[in-house]
């Protein structure tokens, strides 16, 4: 996916680019931007795999020898002294300390330069602790970069954990299936199942393919897609996906889906390219080291040579040492890494709770969002059509009920199937003859010789037919029933409610975030529907162009604006709005590409959700760019004023990294 490597290129700050690091595959000691650049790639190269297997003491072996050596030097320097350890002997064991975490370091140095990369981070440590060796220093040189090295190290161990925390969470695909040919089951590659063939699903295992259920009923743990561990119910003709877990019986699924095309791999792919869409935040700290590096460099060779001119008893000795301490302090390795691994812990922290965000740039908005606009079927209601409530006059219920279940049986109409669900697919011993579809008013037919008519009000007006008025008040779908032109009964079917649709905006409304319901639905089911949920505004009666027009004139008042739908009507809306939400699981594959955040299991609380891990995830990148700046701006005064030694300076670049690491992979442990 080469694609994803397009902001690379340009990304010369500090770092040499990924294509180098490549080919750069016995590089341990990586640079705080080249674990930058693992972080926004988590899918893992080359140089991932083979680090990630090594174990945790050959990856500290070269630290841990340098740091022993340098222990011995400083005992024989403060407390032990030895006749033998001075001169050639003493600067030789110091530079023995060195090599093992400044060898890397300097090569990696040469190599950027040579890329054409010459004010890296490698460049700044190699100048300070060459420098340091050069007047003397050479434990606090060897300290240097050895609390550099275990500091990268670190860094690169916490990004690695972010990584393999997604891919556990998100991979869940097995490499076989069994498939069914006939009597016999035969394992397979699941690249190599084709659409159409049937795959047997043992208790336990985990489906490879998305499919279609052709069992009675089934269990299935749901928790790699949405983030919930609660067991799912399947029935016959239900869509199952890849990832799902068959918990009781023995499921025979048939494949709807190719391997590569199935909805799990679609959630790999868009969680592979998110951190390609970078955040405002992560752009400006790029656009801000690329032009802060070597300004540092030049303000160094400047606190090293300018109070030649004005320093009476100057000497060169303490004002390079002075100008290295800045160095170090000024490396702004902190900032490079922490930043793009706190909006990759976002998404990972996303992407447990079923949220999939393609970007960490909405995360962002995300936060800032101001008003929530929600579409009502599949988005707060469930989608499926139910009766809620059969009234029959002047005939028995079970009648009136099997009329009309006959008559719908002809009817493609989507209303049609929830009074046949509700007769329970009874099959009637009726006759049913001549059934012909009134456009725009219901259906006529005959059964068992008897006229039925049934639909809307206005099939009742239009024959002339007396009804009870009062069915004109109901804001839900009424389907009226006249036998031989009188007037029987009525069906009230409506679309059931989430269960969290309430909770969900309760939720945004104690965050300060105004709702809003656009639905094509009338005007009456609609406001119903607003005002059992205590929604802010709702619109009815709206075309897809209507909804377009309705998040325009929002967006023209200057507000942040998010819009959360399921059909494929909702993709250009979603397209429109600061930050478009698909509810993934029965969204349309229209809408889940058009948006920029998928809710996998179709639950609006997860909006709230989406919302709050959006702030968190801010709110640690400024703890820690305020942490970096705030550290290095003392220190760095105080290094230019000769009132910091390298230890200082260590602490404010190594110390605040890993403060500041720390504080960014946290959030992934938060529980949202």
């Amino acid at each position: 996916m080469a694609h994803k490597h397009k902001n690379n290129a340009n990304h010369q700050t500090a770092c040499c680019s990924l294509e180098e690091n490549k080919q750069e595959s016995d590089k341990d000691q990586k640079g705080c931007c080249t674990v930058e650049n693992d972080a926004e790639n988590y899918d893992g190269h080359d140089h991932d795999d083979r680090n990630g297997s090594e174990s945790v003491f050959r990856l500290f072996l070269p630290s841990i020898i340098s740091f022993v050596l340098l222990i011995i030097a400083l005992l024989f320097d403060n407390y032990f002294p030895q006749s033998w350890f001075n001169g050639w002997v003493r600067i030789a064991w110091y530079l023995v300390a060195y090599l093992p975490v400044g060898f890397p370091v300097l090569k990696d140095a040469f190599q950027s330069i040579r890329k054409g990369a010459f004010f890296s981070e490698f460049f700044l440590m190699s100048i300070a602790t060459i420098g340091a060796f050069g007047i003397g220093q050479y434990a606090e040189g060897v300290a240097v970069m050895l609390f550099y090295a275990i500091g990268e190290l670190f860094q690169m161990m916490a990004v690695q954990k972010a990584k393999s925390n997604i891919k556990s969470l998100l991979d869940q695909r097995p490499d076989t299936a069994n498939v069914l040919y006939g009597a016999n089951v035969v394992s397979k590659k699941a690249s190599e199942v084709t659409i159409g063939e049937t795959i047997e699903l043992k208790p336990g295992e985990k489906l490879a393919l998305d499919g279609k259920l052709l069992s009675d009923h089934a269990t299935f743990n749901t928790a790699a897609l949405t983030g919930e561990s609660k067991p799912d119910s399947k029935s016959k003709g239900d869509i199952i996906l890849a990832g799902m877990i068959n918990l009781n019986s023995i499921a025979q699924i048939e494949v709807t889906t190719a391997f590569n095309d199935s909805k799990l791999s679609k959630i790999l792919e868009m969680v592979q390219e998110a951190t390609a869409k970078k955040a405002p935040t992560e752009l400006f700290i790029r656009k801000f080291a690329k032009i802060y590096t070597p300004i540092v460099v030049y303000l160094a060779i400047g606190i090293c040579l300018i109070p030649l001119l004005f320093v009476d008893d100057y000497v060169f000795k303490e004002w390079l040492y002075r100008a290295l301490i800045f160095l170090v302090i000024s490396c702004p390795c902190a900032l490079v890494i922490s930043i793009p691994l706190g909006y990759f812990g976002g998404i990972g922290a996303a992407s447990k709770n079923g949220i999939l965000f393609k970007g960490s740039t909405f995360l962002d908005t995300m936060a800032a969002i101001q008003v929530v606009v929600l579409d009502k079927t599949g988005t707060l209601t469930k989608g499926v059509f139910k009766v809620q409530k059969v009234v029959a006059v002047g005939i028995s219920e079970t009648d009136l009920v099997n009329y009309t279940a006959a008559i719908e049986a002809k009817s493609t109409h989507p209303v049609g199937s929830a009074i046949i669900t509700f007769a329970n697919n009874a099959k009637n011993k009726t006759v049913v003859t001549e059934v012909t579809e009134i456009a725009g008013y219901g259906i006529k037919g005959f059964v068992d010789g008897n006229e039925i008519l049934l639909g809307s009000i206005k099939l009742m007006k239009k024959f002339n037919i007396d009804y009870d008025t009062k069915l004109e008040t109901i804001p839900y779908t009424i389907i009226v029933v006249a036998i031989n032109k009188k007037y029987t009964g009525y069906f009230l079917i409506a679309d059931e409610i989430k269960e969290d649709a309430k909770s969900a905006i309760e939720s945004l409304h104690k965050i300060n975030i105004k709702t809003i319901l656009l639905s094509g639905d009338n005007q009456a089911v609609v406001m119903a529907v607003a005002k059992e949920l205590n929604i802010d505004e709702a619109f009815g009666n709206l075309l897809p162009e209507n909804k377009v027009e309705k998040v325009e004139e929002l967006l023209r008042q200057k507000l942040k604006v998010a819009f959360a739908g399921d059909g494929v009507n909702d993709a250009p809306v979603i397209a429109l709005a600061d930050v478009g939400i698909a509810m993934g699981g029965l969204g349309s594959d229209a809408t889940i590409e058009t948006a920029d955040v998928v809710i996998q299991n179709d639950q609006p609380t997860k909006i709230f959700t989406a919302v709050t891990i959006g702030r968190k995830t801010k709110q640690i990148v400024w703890q820690n760019i305020g942490l970096a700046f705030s550290v290095k701006l003392i220190v760095l005064i105080l290094g230019a004023g000769g009132l910091a030694s390298m230890w200082e300076a260590v602490f404010a670049d190594v110390g605040v990294a890993l403060l500041a690491i720390l504080n960014a992979v946290r959030i992934q442990r938060m529980k949202f």
